[in-house]
C-alpha cells in the first residue's frame, strides 16, 4: 500500500477526508455554513484535488457553486469581505492572496476561473501593495484607506509573489516585479515565530525552493517549528506562547512541511493528535478547523502542481 504525503495511504486519507466532508454538511459546517474567504480558499482546492484523485466532475461542479456563493456573499465591487459573520469585516491581503490560488487552480480544469483570479489582483493589488514599503495587512472593506488597526503584513509579499507567478508570470510582470523588491528587502532580517506564520512560509518556499529567499527562510523556518515541537504531538502556538495549541494553525504547519518533504512522522502525529484533542471552544466545531483538516490529511494541488503525487 502506497503511503501518501500526509504519512497515511492514499486510501486511508481519501476515506477521512470524505468522512469529515459528510460530517461537515451534516452539521451545516461546510461548504453550507457561513462563509468565511480562508476557509472557503482551502475548500475549493480541495475539491479539485478530490476531482484530479477520482475523476468525479461533481467535485468541480461543487467548487464552481462554492465560487458562486462566496461571491454572492462576500465579494465587493472591489475585492472580497473577510467574511459573513460581523465581526469579520475588511479586507485582508493573505486571504484574497490564498484566494487567488484557489480560483487559478480550478481555473486549471476551467479557464474561467483563471481570468477571474486575474481580474480580482488587477482589482486590489494597488490599494494593498506600496512598492519599496509593503503590503498593507488590512483594509478597509471599501478599499479606501487601511483599517485602523492594520500595519504591514511581514508574509504578504512572499504570498503574493508566488501565487501571482504561479497564475501569470507574462500578464502579472509588473506586480511580481514589486513584490519580488519587497521580498529582497525584507527577508534577511525577518523573524517568524507563529506556527501557521511557519507552515505557510515553508509552503511559499516549495513554489521556488533554489531562490536565496526560499533557501533562508525554510532553514529558519524548520528551526523555529523544532523549537515549537511538543512531544505529546503538536506545535506549540508561539514562542511567546509555548503552552498554547490550535488545531487548525498545527494543519497548516502540516500542510507545509509536506511541501517541502520534511518530518512525516510529525504530521502523522499532528493529524492523530487532534483526531481526539478537544480545544472546548469554538474552534470545535468551526470550518476552518475540518476543511484545514483535511488539507492536511490530503493537500492535493496546494502541493501537486509542484509534487507528483504518490
Amino acid at each position: 500500500m502506497t503511503t501518501h504525503v500526509s504519512g497515511v495511504s492514499k486510501a486511508t486519507a481519501l476515506s477521512t477526508v470524505l468522512e469529515k466532508l459528510d460530517w461537515m454538511e451534516r452539521e451545516r459546517i461546510w461548504p453550507n455554513g457561513m462563509r468565511y474567504l480562508w476557509t472557503d480558499a482551502y475548500g475549493v482546492v480541495l475539491l479539485v484535488s478530490l476531482y484530479h484523485e477520482t475523476h468525479n466532475t461533481e467535485y468541480l461542479d461543487e467548487a464552481e457553486h462554492l465560487v458562486g456563493e462566496v461571491y454572492r456573499v462576500l465579494g465587493r465591487p472591489r475585492g472580497l469581505r473577510i467574511g459573513e459573520a460581523p465581526d469579520r469585516f475588511g479586507q485582508y491581503y493573505h486571504y484574497l492572496a490564498m484566494w487567488m490560488y484557489a480560483l487559478g487552480v480550478l481555473g486549471e480544469v476551467r479557464p474561467q476561473f483563471h481570468e477571474m483570479a486575474i481580474r480580482l489582483i488587477k482589482d486590489v493589488h494597488r490599494s494593498f501593495v506600496k512598492p519599496g514599503f509593503g503590503v498593507v495587512w488590512k483594509m478597509r472593506e471599501d478599499l479606501s484607506v487601511p483599517d485602523a488597526m492594520s500595519g504591514w503584513g511581514g508574509l504578504d509579499p512572499f504570498h503574493g509573489y508566488v501565487v501571482y507567478r504561479f497564475l501569470d508570470p507574462d500578464v502579472l510582470e509588473r506586480e511580481i516585479d514589486e513584490m519580488r523588491g519587497l521580498i529582497e528587502k525584507s527577508y534577511w532580517g525577518l523573524s517568524v515565530t507563529q506556527d501557521l506564520g511557519l507552515g505557510m512560509m515553508l509552503w511559499f518556499t516549495h513554489f521556488h525552493p533554489e531562490e536565496p529567499w526560499a533557501v533562508r527562510m525554510r532553514d529558519r523556518s524548520l528551526q523555529t517549528l523544532g523549537r515549537l515541537w511538543r512531544e505529546t504531538g503538536y506545535f506549540a502556538r508561539d514562542l511567546r506562547e509555548p503552552d498554547s495549541v490550535f488545531a487548525f494553525t498545527n494543519y497548516g504547519v502540516s500542510i507545509g512541511l509536506q511541501s517541502v518533504g520534511m518530518w512525516p512522522d510529525r504530521v502523522r502525529r499532528v493529524n492523530a493528535f487532534f483526531e481526539t484533542h478537544r480545544s472546548g471552544d469554538h474552534y470545535d466545531t468551526d470550518a476552518i478547523t475540518h476543511v484545514m483538516s483535511c488539507c492536511s490529511y490530503f493537500p492535493g494541488w496546494l502541493i501537486e502542481p509542484r509534487l507528483p503525487s504518490s
